[in-house]
């Protein structure tokens, strides 16, 4: 299940993440020389400051039984969850997925089934790359937190102080004659974007949609999260957006929304560089994860899932082009870096992103977050605000508070998903990393919520009993 990468192909790597920085660096030359050095120092020692170089592509030992067992795992019981994601695939119901468990650290289970593109014939492959949509919030978010180790953000601090268009925000009050576009009684902060507790939707409720149809979001931007497709940067499309009247007040309810796009723009204006440059430069290039972008580039194209859609009848059809289907993320304009619902990626990518916040953020001798931070961002710090069945929200993360609150998963894991019906979760009492990832939008299966049970069902040396 390898797939070696060449020299050339590292070189090619690097070469991409320097130009982005380098780009990034001649935005900035206008800000003080000592940012300006740094950045410099940046490209001159090929991306990363000295203590976190760029690691080569990372390639997961392939899973074996002696492996799985040596983790907990009945090879038994996961042979279940290959024939529990082939049915779907032969009902027609999904064209194909990618699921891979670590334990420990070790990979202990890894399966392509189906297609990657059914009509070209092209199967499923663990390489193969997904956009992970809603999934790109974990990433932004540890972003916020590597500045706020640094002291260049603060979870308290207001919005404003990076984008001044978020002094002074409104909201769409439900009335008695219709919404009534009231101001915001506080600042909206960090930790609100954070936890979206902010009162910011996607704008495709009816009180507000219209509104945010008329500036190019909401509605006119798929169903909220997309903006692959827009030629204009991020910051300009998050300023327009705080024009907007938002739903609830800062810090009264959970609404899932613009929130981590904003903080995108934030990571832009904290550290000076545009925010694909950041993450590739201080989360993905130190981890090895090649395969993460924001667009994807061109000689990667054939490893792209196709996007299918379900159907009322339960099978699932080719999805078209556009916003709410194949996307733009090969042939876009490439210049909006959406913080909330951007990137592609890998399974393999993403649980080596996974496995660095289960080590309490290191891995490899990498280091991008202390493990007070980490501890901080799957802490819950809405309360009962995401409702009173067991689970919360950290800062960016779903928590849960009690087991049996989501499925077989221990207290203190948290998760996460994507529109296309990809998932993920990490489960720190049983050391578990558990990534699936398909590409079906709407998807109307249980596939996505019935696979973590599988994955739990076969670890049977678990510390949780």
């Amino acid at each position: 299940m390898d797939h070696p990468m060449d020299h050339s192909m590292e070189r090619s790597m690097e070469r991409s993440i320097d130009c982005r920085v380098h780009q990034s660096m001649s935005r900035t030359m206008s800000r003080p020389p000592t940012l300006v050095l740094a950045l410099a120092c940046c490209v001159a020692g090929a991306v990363l400051p000295a203590q976190q170089p760029t690691r080569p592509f990372w390639r997961p030992s392939p899973p074996s039984a002696a492996t799985a067992g040596a983790q907990g795992f009945s090879a038994e019981r996961l042979v279940r969850i290959d024939r529990f994601m082939q049915e779907y695939v032969d009902a027609n119901s999904v064209a194909g997925a990618v699921g891979l468990v670590m334990r420990n650290g070790r990979v202990v289970y890894e399966r392509a089934v189906g297609w990657g593109d059914k009509e070209a014939g092209r199967r499923m492959a663990p390489d193969a790359i997904f956009r992970i949509a809603s999934q790109t919030k974990a990433i932004t978010s540890v972003a916020i937190m590597i500045l706020m180790e640094e002291g260049k953000v603060a979870l308290t601090d207001p919005v404003s102080r990076f984008i001044p268009a978020y002094a002074r925000t409104t909201v769409a009050a439900p009335s008695d004659t219709g919404p009534a576009i009231v101001p915001a009684r506080r600042a909206i902060t960090i930790r609100d974007l954070l936890t979206h507790t902010a009162g910011i939707s996607y704008g495709t409720d009816a009180r507000v949609a219209k509104l945010y149809e008329a500036k190019g979001l909401g509605p006119a931007a798929g169903f909220g999260w997309y903006t692959a497709d827009k030629d204009e940067p991020v910051c300009t499309t998050m300023e327009r957006l705080a024009s907007l009247p938002f739903v609830a007040q800062p810090g009264e309810s959970f609404v899932y929304g613009y929130n981590t796009d904003i903080l995108g723009c934030v990571v832009e204006r904290a550290s000076g560089m545009a925010l694909d440059a950041f993450i590739a430069s201080r989360i993905t290039g130190p981890l090895g994860m090649v395969d993460t972008h924001f667009f994807l580039p061109v000689g990667k194209r054939e490893r792209l899932a196709t996007v299918y859609s379900s159907t009322e009848d339960g099978g699932m059809e080719r999805a078209p082009e556009g916003s709410r289907g194949q996307g733009h993320y090969v042939d876009g304009p490439r210049r909006s870096f959406a913080g909330g619902a951007g990137l592609v990626s890998t399974a393999r990518d993403y649980a080596r992103f996974l496995q660095m916040l289960l080590n309490g953020g290191a891995v490899d001798g990498v280091r991008i977050l202390a493990p007070a931070t980490v501890r901080l961002m799957a802490t819950n710090h809405v309360g009962t605000l995401l409702g009173t069945t067991g689970l919360g929200f950290g800062l960016g993360f779903q928590t849960v508070e009690q087991f049996g609150a989501a499925g077989l998963s221990s207290e203190r894991s948290f998760s996460w998903g994507g529109a296309y019906g990809s998932t993920y979760r990490i489960d720190p009492r049983e050391k578990l990393v558990v990534v699936f990832m398909i590409q079906q939008i709407p998807n109307r299966t249980d596939l996505p919520a019935k696979f973590p049970t599988l994955v739990y069902q076969a670890l049977v040396g678990t510390s949780a009993w």
